[in-house]
């Protein structure tokens, strides 16, 4: 058994490469083999958003505070609140953050499979984040 304390994996920010905005990733747990899942709280600022991007299996979104948005490529973009559960399929093409005057703040849980986890692409722009 492993506890992880409180405050014995330092915060970071959402670099720019990947995200549009401020945004905060505290690290939950990584994958440790044979378990392929990890985990992350995100906490995305008003307006602050991921690129779109894709996971190999899928991904789960757990909100916890706020307001934000999610949206898979050709839907539409959906509002999410505390409580919500946001279950993404593999390999679709999405993006999620915050409302543009509300912060929202979720647990993120993805699997690595082959040495992949996530593939970034291109920024949403403001004109897709608009709705």
């Amino acid at each position: 058994m492993e506890i992880r304390r409180v405050g014995t994996q330092p915060s970071r920010q959402g670099p720019a490469e990947t995200f549009t905005g401020t945004v905060r990733v505290d690290p939950l747990f990584d994958a440790v083999a044979p378990a392929r899942g990890s985990g992350a709280l995100v906490t995305f600022e008003p307006g602050a958003r991921t690129a779109w991007h894709t996971h190999p299996a899928g991904q789960v979104l757990v909100v916890t505070a706020g307001c934000g948005w999610v949206q898979q490529e050709g839907g539409p973009v959906e509002e999410m609140r505390p409580g919500d559960v946001v279950r993404i399929p593999p390999h679709a093409r999405h993006w999620h953050g915050a409302a543009p005057t509300t912060a929202v703040t979720h647990i993120a849980i993805q699997e690595t499979i082959e040495g992949e986890r996530v593939q970034w692409m291109e920024h949403v722009s403001d004109e897709q984040y608009r709705r």
